[in-house]
């Protein structure tokens, strides 16, 4: 199997707690395809919904292909992820709960076809935010004392 990473989010993995990570296909056109090639699209605001049995991503900015012309789409429309029907109900009764979202991982190809991880999270506190970069912060320290030490 052959994954080509696109695009990531960082801000969703400082922002929430991952609690589950699904993998999804996603509805596209033909000139999207060609522009997530070349690596213009914006997953950092992006965010899944469940509406009426099927889930979508919204928010999602895939720029318009310069070739393009008349086939271009709206950047910013909603696109249809493609997911199990079992899975769509596990996660209507996941984001029923209080502070859960679906929030886009990552964008990549898989075996020449485009592919949405998808993160079942919750929102952070401020303070989870801090002692998440002290203790980033400590693991640089010691990393950085080590190598240090072994280039005495």
């Amino acid at each position: 199997m052959s994954v080509k990473i696109v695009a990531t989010n960082r801000k969703a993995r400082f922002n929430y707690d991952i609690k589950e990570k699904y993998e999804a296909g996603i509805e596209l056109k033909g000139t999207e395809v060609k522009s997530i090639r070349k690596g213009k699209i914006n997953i950092s605001d992006g965010f899944a919904s469940i509406d009426s049995g099927e889930c979508y991503l919204k928010q999602v900015h895939i720029s318009p292909y310069e070739q393009g012309n008349i086939f271009n789409v709206d950047p910013m429309r909603v696109r249809k992820l493609l997911l199990h029907k079992s899975e769509i109900n596990y996660l209507i009764g996941q984001t029923m709960q209080k502070g859960f979202s679906l929030i886009p991982l990552s964008v990549y190809f898989k075996n020449g076809r485009v592919k949405v991880e998808i993160g079942l999270c919750q929102g952070k506190k401020n303070y989870d935010k801090r002692h998440d970069m002290a203790k980033k912060d400590a693991d640089m320290k010691i990393k950085r004392a080590i190598k240090e030490f072994n280039n005495r």
